[in-house]
Order: C-alpha cells, then structure tokens, then sequence
C-alpha cells in the first residue's frame, strides 16, 4: 500500500477530504512498522505544529497550517503524519492536555489523542498477518540448503535457550509497532497522558455468577467427545 495523498493549496495534503474518500492508508518505509490507516471521520485530523528547535505545540487546523505555510511562517517537517515547523521561536505556556488512547487488537489497533473530551487525531494501524507463514518458509528453506550443501551437521535443536521475557513473534510485533507510534507521536504532539485498554472477559462467570475453582474445568463439554457434542448439538 501507499499513502494515499490529495494535494490542496500550497503543496499541503489536503487532509479535509478524508470524510470523501473514506480512508487513508500508508505503509512506514521501516520494516516492522505495519501500515497506518486513518479513519473516516466528519471532522480533519489536526495537523502536529513544531517550534524552530523542533519541539511540539499544539496542533492546528488544516487551515492555519495552509495559511502558515503560504505566508511563509512554517515549512513541512513531515508528510507523514503531516507535520509542519515554526521558523520563528515560539512557546505555549498554557497548552491544554493531551492524552493518547489506544485500543489494541490482534489484526488492528486504534489510536487517538483526545483534548477536553475532543477528538484531535485519529488512525488505525494494521498489524502484520504473515509472521508465522514467512518463518515456516524461511525454516523450510534453510533445512532444505542444509540437505544441499552440508554432509553432516550434528543436531542443534538441544542447544537453544529463550530468554526469560520471551514473546511469540507475532506479539512481538505487534507490541513494537505500537510502541514504534508511540515514540513517534510523542515527538509530534505534547502529550500528558495514555490510556491503554486491556480488557479480559471471562465468559463461564458470566453465564454462572457462583462458578468457582474446579468448576471451571466442568464446562458443557465434560463426558463428551468433541465430534459426538457436535453432532448431539
């Protein structure tokens, strides 16, 4: 994928059009970074401000940024997400509060930094769906060079140790990603605080208030096989 830009006056990305088009996405050029989507929304995402030594402010609208742009005031700092920079020093004293919230989940994470209960910038970032494939293929294709090229190699599958904070692959990159957006958007917003939504449910309590211990093990499924539940189902 590629970002998906609509230019408006002064080279500016016109940011307004989103509720038009629906969606934006962009693919990071780092790898491991997954792919930013914006949401579709009424309201433009505001754009992130820089002061002259590259400190954040207070994002502004799409049209002050045109107008700053057009008068000279500010150049672009970044495309994406747009991002401009003051030439002139300038510092807030009184900048509101922002918090960034995020939602996460196995194939999409929300994000979104809010101000007094409104909504300043919002995207969603698609995580990547391949790890497991891509490292069966890769283990396949070095087993397969090993046959090739080497006569005998002793065994090696006794000698490997994970470390004590050892994640799957796949989690690990989703919680690097987040991570990686994250560092970014602090650079980008003055942000005050984060929320991260973890929520667990526990279905059985749900359906049994008094259900405890052992009781859990004792679901419909107990006495049965799989295939004559199913089938009795």
């Amino acid at each position: 994928m590629v970002l998906k830009v609509l230019k408006g006056r002064d080279g500016v990305p016109c940011l307004t059009s989103i509720s038009n088009i629906g969606e934006m996405r962009h693919k990071s050029a780092l790898p491991g970074m997954g792919e930013i989507l914006y949401l579709r929304r009424k309201r433009s995402n505001m754009i992130f401000v820089l002061n002259k030594n590259k400190e954040p402010l207070a994002p502004c609208h799409p049209a002050v940024a045109r107008k700053l742009l057009k008068e000279g005031k500010a150049v672009i700092h970044k495309q994406f997400p747009f991002t401009i920079r003051l030439k002139e020093q300038k510092e807030q004293d009184d900048q509101p509060e922002y918090r960034l919230k995020i939602d996460p989940g196995s194939k999409h994470t929300g994000l979104a930094i809010l101000t007094r209960e409104r909504v300043v910038w919002t995207a969603q970032l698609h995580h990547r769906i391949n790890i497991k494939s891509n490292m069966d293929d890769r283990r396949n294709l070095r087993r397969n060079r090993r046959n090739r090229k080497t006569r005998y190699r002793a065994a090696r599958f006794n000698n490997r140790k994970r470390s004590s904070n050892w994640m799957p692959p796949s989690l690990q990159s989703r919680v690097q990603n987040i991570e990686s957006w994250v560092n970014r958007l602090m650079k980008l917003c003055p942000l005050t605080h984060i929320s991260y939504e973890n929520v667990k449910f526990d279905t059985q309590l749900m359906q049994n208030p008094e259900i405890t211990g052992i009781l859990y093990q004792q679901g419909e499924l107990q006495g049965y096989e799989v295939r004559e539940y199913l089938l009795e189902k």
